[in-house]
């Protein structure tokens, strides 16, 4: 048998990946290779049942602990059958000598614990695999909520058959070599003894049940890719990345197992005027020299609509002001964040003759004023250097 790729590795993920990494990357590369979005590649089917195989093992905690301490071998009994020198053992390579291979090495594991036989695993209920979507919404419709229709293609239970497979009138048989179990069990004589050790059905390929007359329209497996369009509710202030998860609107589950989930992931268009900072809204307004040095009431744009504000005298450029509670509504909240609002003073430009005239003899009273304020402060520094 050739070598096996590491199973970290067929997924594309370090040795400490967590659970949901695993999931993750499970379901981008299923998605990716998958027979029906590749209908006649070989290669994507062949990758497809690899990654199948890497997420059965590193989602089960004892298979993982097993294959983290003993690779391959500690998983699959058949794993080194036939090779020389030892396989991953390189310095047991002399065992061969003594009438056994790695095969029986990867026999005993199986025997000591309980043997990690696929067969029980396609046997016992297995849950759906999760679908994910991406919507993209309005600044608007995130801070207030919406409503989406999202269209998905999914697995469910081929309403023909009823998701057993097999066509009208008939229904599985139970498998004539296993008895139902989805398993075989079989002898070997090794220096160590004789040992019991079991292994995938054959016949039915450990799903336990044959299906000798097939559903026409799922041709026997029970399961039908279908075009669903899902009303999806998203909720008022939900930010760019995060996730609405639908429980159960994913494929369907095998052997009872529950149904996947629908995971829909939100993205958020750029607005012309707002940005935000979670559920602060933030927005910048320009105002006049004399809006600025007078203070003014004055019209500002708001989630609702235009709204009135009052800017006090004297304020300069780049001041914030916080309005309360009337930023983006905060997530599974009845509450608000605040608005800030930061104002930025717009310098005159073109200005008449007139115009600069009186400017000019409003500079030159603040100059005064400037000066005086000026002399007034050295004259403190130099009386406090002399104390």
């Amino acid at each position: 048998m050739a070598d096996k790729r590491d199973y970290y590795e067929v997924l594309g993920l370090s040795k400490g990946a967590s659970e949901e990494e695993i999931k993750k990357a499970y379901r981008k590369l299923a998605k990716q290779y998958h027979p029906d979005m590749n209908p006649g590649d070989k290669e994507a089917e062949a990758k497809f049942k690899e990654v199948n195989e890497a997420y059965q093992v590193l989602t089960d905690p004892e298979k993982r602990r097993m294959y983290d301490q003993f690779g391959h071998a500690g998983v699959d009994p058949t794993y080194g059958a036939g090779q020389s020198g030892g396989g991953n053992f390189g310095g047991f390579g002399g065992f061969s000598g003594f009438g056994f291979d790695m095969g029986d090495i990867g026999d005993i594991f199986s025997s000591f614990f309980g043997g990690f036989s696929q067969g029980a695993a396609r046997n016992a209920p297995r849950a759906g695999d999760d679908i994910e979507r991406t919507v993209t919404l309005t600044f608007e419709e995130a801070a207030f909520g919406c409503s989406k229709d999202v269209t998905i293609n999914r697995l469910e239970q081929c309403d023909v058959c009823g998701g057993t497979g097999a066509a009208k009138g008939s229904s599985p048989e139970t498998c004539p070599t296993c008895h139902g179990s989805g398993q075989v069990r079989t002898t070997r004589r090794t220096v160590l003894g004789t040992i019991s050790i079991s292994s995938v059905c054959s016949t039915c390929g450990g799903k336990g049940k044959v299906v000798k007359n097939p559903c026409d329209a799922c041709r026997g497996n029970g399961v039908l890719r279908k075009s669903r369009t899902i009303k999806v509710k998203i909720p008022a202030g939900i930010n760019h990345g995060q996730s609405v998860i639908l429980r159960g609107q994913g494929d369907t589950g095998f052997n009872g197992g529950p149904n996947g989930d629908l995971h829909i992931e939100v993205s958020i268009k750029k607005h012309e005027i707002f940005s935000r900072d979670g559920d602060t809204l933030l927005c910048t307004v320009p105002i006049s020299f004399t809006e600025a040095a007078l203070g003014a009431e004055i019209e500002i744009p708001s989630l609702e609509g235009p709204m009135k504000y009052t800017i006090p005298e004297g304020v300069q450029s780049g001041t914030v002001f916080r309005i309360k509670g009337k930023g983006i509504p905060k997530l599974n909240s009845k509450l608000r964040g605040d608005y800030l609002l930061t104002v930025v003073v717009e310098t005159p430009r073109n200005l008449t003759a007139k115009q600069k005239e009186l400017l000019q003899q409003l500079a030159a009273t603040m100059d005064e004023k400037n000066q005086t304020e000026q002399k007034s402060f050295f004259g403190k520094m130099k009386d406090k250097f002399k104390s």
